[in-house]
């Protein structure tokens, strides 16, 4: 699908390159709100003509069938018709057909203040790129946020995506937020859910842009009609998008750590059994120490796949830290490291083979034989291992050159 094909499954309205650039856009995602839209676009108009800007009101309609798209015409707002549902696909083609040079993005139910965007207007002419709402630091008003979006949700969400991509954010879910529009459409966002909040944080964040934050109230849902947002739904599409941006916190980190638990659990086993308090740890604690480096090395090499595909395929920045690691992460260096462990599997396989014979091929002790077989058995896993995932990398490599 070219580039051309795919705004035409976002947006049936394409954008039209001579229209003048506008100084902002507002941007209003749509489907059936048809009981607050008319007071949002009016709010809006009344800001920009305050403001003395040049801009525009544009409702990106998501296929509504109660009129809303009406109400918006007569109230002089542009209308683009978003086929594609969800959240995310309305606000990607409501961008991408927008003229302003800023755009600000905005709920149709009310809940948000589009009489009060001069704060993200100043952060934006400061040199911002990115300017986020925060509702916990200008009040949410009472009943207007659900207790576990409130105590739970967002806080969690929050916090994680904090600790993933050391955001500054506070507030990663709010939907009142304007940008530079150039800035976030070369973030090449593709979400089409409510996740699509996120990662524009996660992306802005990755690629380096300025990113202030302003606090704004949160007021009552003006409709009458349930929210679109589900708890435990959406949510789960949030926390999905950030464990799936983070190969570090989804891959690397536990792997690492299974990896070394293996490792020393496994040293420490393999001469003979260990008392540790009362419990008596013999080879069948070795057998769990040598798939927790089976595990971990399986974990840490998806992370590494993970992280060169998404430099590939643009979805995050080049890793200054893994580029350094290319030259010496090569196939030749992955199959002498692979060939390696491998012989050393198969040697201690003929040591076991030695041993059984001494025993003339009849019954072994199992605490002798498996502290044999175990090492060899990891050391011949991971060596093909190892070789497989050489040839992988190399795969992903002629891709990125």
């Amino acid at each position: 699908m070219n580039s051309h094909q795919r705004r035409s499954a976002l947006t049936a309205e394409p954008l039209d390159l001579s229209a003048a650039v506008l100084d902002i856009s507002v941007v209003i995602p749509c489907l059936n709100e048809a009981e607050t839209l008319g007071t949002c676009i009016a709010k809006a108009k009344s800001a920009i003509e305050k403001l003395g800007l040049k801009g525009e009101v544009l409702v990106a309609d998501n296929g509504s069938k109660d009129g809303s798209v009406e109400i918006a015409e007569q109230m002089g707002a542009r209308v683009v018709h978003v086929t594609s549902r969800g959240y995310g696909s309305a606000l990607r083609g409501g961008i991408a057909a927008a003229h302003g040079e800023f755009v600000l993005m905005g709920d149709a139910d009310d809940s948000y203040d589009f009489t009060g965007i001069a704060p993200f207007v100043e952060k934006l002419r400061e040199g911002f790129d990115l300017v986020m709402g925060n509702r916990f630091k200008g009040g949410v008003a009472p009943g207007a946020m659900p207790f576990l979006h409130k105590y739970l949700g967002n806080p969690v969400l929050t916090g994680i995506g904090r600790l993933f991509f050391g955001s500054a954010c506070g507030d990663f879910h709010c939907g009142l937020r304007a940008f530079r529009k150039d800035a976030i459409r070369a973030l090449g966002l593709r979400t089409t859910g409510m996740e699509f909040a996120s990662e524009m944080v996660v992306k802005a964040q990755l690629f380096r842009l300025r990113v202030a934050e302003v606090p704004t109230t949160l007021s009552v849902d003006g409709r009458s009609t349930p929210p679109h947002l589900r708890t435990w739904r959406d949510g789960w599409r949030h926390l999905r998008f950030l464990l799936l941006y983070s190969p570090r916190w989804l891959f690397l980190y536990p792997g690492i750590a299974l990896f070394v638990l293996g490792i020393g659990v496994s040293a420490w086993l393999l001469p003979g059994p260990r008392t540790l308090g009362h419990l008596k740890l013999d080879f069948h604690t070795l057998l769990f120490g040598a798939m927790a480096v089976l595990i971990g090395f399986q974990s840490i090499t998806f992370a590494t796949f993970s992280k060169i595909f998404a430099v590939t395929e643009g979805l995050a920045p080049e890793d200054r830290r893994l580029n350094r690691l290319f030259p010496y992460i090569t196939l030749e260096t992955g199959l002498v490291v692979g060939a390696l462990l491998a012989v050393a599997g198969i040697s201690f396989w003929i040591f076991g083979l030695s041993y059984w014979r001494s025993q003339h091929f009849g019954l072994l002790d199992p605490e002798k034989t498996l502290r044999i077989v175990i090492p060899g058995f990891v050391s011949l896993t991971l060596g093909i291992q190892t070789i497989l995932s050489s040839f992988f990398l190399s795969i992903l490599g002629m891709a990125r050159e």
